[in-house]
């Protein structure tokens, strides 16, 4: 989801190498970073890499149209249609001209894209006074973008890819002004119809954050990197039924407990699985920056953590304060002190995999807040129910320093503790 609380954003730039420690092969359309023209009748396998740097939104330059306009995207692994603002304004400096474009064309609400590959939209698609696709889409945060379906040549290097649908915005409403003026759109990543993972034919990718020096890597197609120990895999959760509020396109996965240190949470595992309406679901998000749990689960963490720091953290008492309106245990943190103190692992347990967050990721710096001599830190967990989101959702924060594998192929992500500034620095060595 792409307006959840803080974005965590990164700068994507193409580059690619080959070593034979590593190789990547594509079912499909074949899109590395530096897409190569290929012969008709050839099969190549070129490496696929992004590199990218973080600190408040996740983007990707590229070009789009013909003659090719520059645009920068944000890359959401929880939105399925890819769009572009079409529409200058004030505070949205950047946007594409589709009267520029001679390959542009609008979608109409009788063709079949319109009328059967938008099934997975929140909103229904409806149809205007021009007989175009017309499209809405909506945020957890309430904001939302408008405008057509159409189809139009994305350009990666050298190698054109025609007819990408996307969505042609011209009105919406925003949360952060100021990152919306940063970015000309945004390309979903999801496992929806028309998500740009799925048009591309991309069967996996994986990505790996640093915690280090706000670096990292995204890789299209099969990895096979001699240094990369096994992941361990969780299944993708699939419903075939449409439920209200189930995400069916998401990257859902089955959360079964929580442990803070080595003590887990006294909850039934019933409380992780989602209802007969389909809330609960377990979500892993690029969009999002933290991580939020329904509010009985959070309420029983929050109690488990304060516990097990009350010798070694002070409590921020302020009942009126709530960090980016979900996340309400917070902490005094003396100003001089250098470094944080050990801290209790938090431990998410899913079906044949965990992920364990440990140290600085637990906390996080509220920008310019300070009482008396003590900056304020807050817990990096947050309330869902405070948000107005009936589902669990795992930020890319608490992923730093995990390889992330999406396997579509076979249904699971696949996951792995692992140094991702060494990792980056490997992979562009090509070792």
């Amino acid at each position: 989801m792409a307006s959840l609380s803080l974005f965590l954003v990164y700068n994507l730039f193409f580059s690619s190498f080959y070593h034979s420690s590593f190789s990547i092969s594509l079912k499909s359309l074949i899109l590395p970073l530096k897409i190569q023209s290929l012969p008709s009748g050839s099969i190549q396998n070129p490496p696929n890499k992004l590199s990218f740097h973080h600190n408040v939104s996740l983007t990707v330059s590229l070009a789009v149209g013909s003659p090719p306009q520059q645009v920068t995207v944000v890359l959401d692994t929880g939105s399925e249609l890819s769009w572009l603002r079409c529409k200058k304004t004030p505070t949205t400096p950047l946007w594409y001209d589709s009267q520029r474009s001679k390959s542009y064309t609008p979608v109409p609400c009788a063709s079949p894209t319109c009328r059967v590959r938008t099934r997975d939209f929140t909103l229904p698609v409806s149809c205007d006074l021009k007989k175009l696709c017309h499209v809405i889409v909506s945020y957890a945060d309430a904001t939302s973008v408008e405008g057509n379906l159409a189809y139009d040549t994305f350009r990666f290097t050298n190698s054109d890819v025609p007819r990408v649908v996307f969505g042609c915005m011209d009105s919406g409403s925003s949360s952060n002004e100021d990152e919306d003026s940063k970015t000309t759109g945004l390309l979903g990543m999801n496992r929806g119809s028309l998500s740009f993972v799925s048009q591309m034919g991309f069967p996996k990718f994986s990505y790996c954050i640093s915690g280090r020096d706000s670096t990292g890597v995204i890789l299209f197609g099969d990895a096979k990197i001699s240094w990369l120990g096994p992941l361990s895999y969780t299944p993708l959760v699939n419903m075939s039924t449409p439920l209200p509020y189930f995400d069916r396109v998401a990257y859902t996965v089955q959360l079964e407990g929580i442990k803070v240190a080595e003590s887990v949470l006294s909850l039934p595992k019933s409380i992780y699985v989602p209802d007969h309406t389909g809330a609960g679901q377990t979500m892993v998000d690029s969009g999002t920056q933290f991580t939020f749990l329904l509010g009985p689960v959070y309420a029983a963490l929050k109690k488990e953590f304060i516990k097990q720091t009350k010798s070694v953290l002070r409590v921020y008492e302020d009942p009126d304060f709530v960090f980016q309106g979900a996340m309400d245990l917070c902490y005094r943190v003396d100003r001089k002190r250098v470094g944080l103190t050990v801290l209790p692992s938090v431990t998410m347990m899913f079906r044949g995999a965990q992920m364990s967050i440990s140290g600085e990721r637990l906390l996080v710096q509220v920008p310019g807040l300070i009482k008396g001599n003590d900056q304020i830190h807050c817990f990096t967990f947050g309330n869902s129910d405070l948000l107005g989101i009936e589902a669990y959702v795992i930020g890319h924060h608490h992923q730093q320093n995990m390889w992330m594998e999406f396997d579509l192929a076979n249904s699971r992500v696949g996951l792995a503790e692992v140094r991702c500034d060494l990792a980056s620095q490997k992979l562009g060595m090509g070792l």
